[in-house]
């Protein structure tokens, strides 16, 4: 036996630790700008026209925490098949990737009944939110979304120019498609719209939302954002990628960040017309950002049916948990369809997250619809009690 197979083994044996090791990188960027913002003595960590975000108290070192409830990650994932994939790709590291892509691709495209021209990749999807964003706003014009929305893609369209209609979701907190109509004008370039929402949770009617697309994508195109749609109560089933094939002027995004717990390692993908993905694409470069491994473990993910079944049910499990403990504390979260849940705080979001970080619990605060709100990540059960006996003692 060779030295390289020995040196191959052992690292094989060690290697998920050093898999996981890499979702720590957007921690990093996180603790960057909380930082900032406390030398500055700014109240608020990011500000939008209709909500804002509470700075946390100096970000601790996450592996002090005890329960990470934060970014909506996945604490299960990713999974023993997928992880396999990914360290035995690394030794391939030395070539281009075109070809196992290709093959990423044609799965993606029968899995979701699209042709293949019909799919970009990209390293997440807020990279393809972005992208998109790039290139449709180069010249102004404005997208019409939710109050509040996930701001991925409107951060990119503001700074080039573009502004935001921001509609407000309905009081049983779906978008208002109807209100969302109406405020379309010569200038929108697109609807954007996130289902289930971030950072509500909700969901919008399914047949609701098919028609509303089918119709409004006659006008201008329609960017449904998809990345929580794997947990949703009827799954898949939830998706409007139907309408991809039957040609409307239509953007679907997913992420194999949620469901499959691959956050850290970066790669989604896009659905839509050609023609639009097209135009995307004359600028920007498709699965540019993705490495070998990362597809390799993508791939061996989407076949693990029994890790995705088994994540999403202990992410119910935990989350059913909660919702009633915050229930007996007479508090109402938004109905949620996500790994996170949204509910009213009645303090100061900075003082709240003082009190909860202090507890060795990282969440995030926001503020809108004159309200003060906490949105927890839903994690282990263990996770969550800790944070459940944590919320007990500061909003008793």
């Amino acid at each position: 036996m060779t030295t390289t197979q020995i040196d191959r083994r052992e690292w094989l044996k060690k290697g998920f630790l050093t898999f996981g090791a890499m979702a720590l990188v957007p921690s990093e960027i996180w603790s960057d700008t909380v930082t900032d913002a406390q030398k500055n003595n700014r109240k608020f960590l990011y500000q939008n026209p209709v909500f804002d975000e509470f700075t946390p108290p100096e970000f601790p070192d996450l592996s002090t925490i005890k329960a990470r409830l934060v970014w909506n990650e996945n604490p299960y994932g990713p999974s023993k098949k997928a992880a396999k994939a990914f360290q035995e790709k690394v030794f391939k590291g030395n070539h281009y990737s075109w070809m196992s892509l290709g093959e990423l691709i044609e799965k993606i495209a029968k899995r979701e009944g699209v042709k293949s021209n019909q799919i970009m990749m990209g390293p997440g999807s807020s990279d393809l939110l972005e992208k998109t964003a790039l290139v449709l706003f180069q010249n102004g014009g404005n997208v019409v979304s939710a109050d509040p929305s996930y701001m991925s893609l409107v951060s990119v369209a503001k700074a080039f120019g573009g502004n935001w209609k921001a509609i407000k979701l309905t009081k049983d907190y779906q978008h208002d498609l109807e209100a969302m109509e109406a405020a379309i004008d010569d200038q929108t370039k697109l609807v954007y719209i996130t289902n289930p929402n971030n950072p509500t949770a909700t969901i919008t009617d399914v047949e609701k939302l098919k028609n509303f697309c089918a119709r409004v994508s006659d006008k201008v195109p329609v960017f449904i954002d998809e990345a929580y749609i794997e947990l949703t109560n009827s799954g898949a089933a939830n998706s409007m990628a139907s309408l991809v094939t039957e040609g409307k002027n239509i953007l679907i995004s997913r992420t194999f960040s949620k469901i499959h717990g691959m956050a850290g390692l970066r790669i989604g993908y896009m659905l839509g017309s050609t023609a639009l993905l097209e135009k995307i694409q004359k600028i920007t470069r498709a699965g540019m950002g993705i490495s070998g491994p990362t597809i390799a473990a993508a791939n061996a993910s989407m076949d693990d049916a029994e890790f995705l079944a088994s994540t999403k049910q202990k992410i119910i499990d935990a989350k059913t948990y909660t919702t009633n403990v915050l229930k007996e504390m007479g508090i109402t979260p938004m109905p949620s369809e996500t790994n996170f849940l949204i509910f009213p705080i009645q303090m100061d979001g900075n003082e709240f997250l003082k009190k909860i970080y202090d507890k060795k619990v990282v969440v995030r605060a926001f503020t809108f619809w004159d309200q003060n709100w906490c949105r927890v990540s839903i994690g282990t059960m263990e996770e969550m009690k800790i944070f459940s006996e944590s919320i007990s003692e500061i909003l008793a």
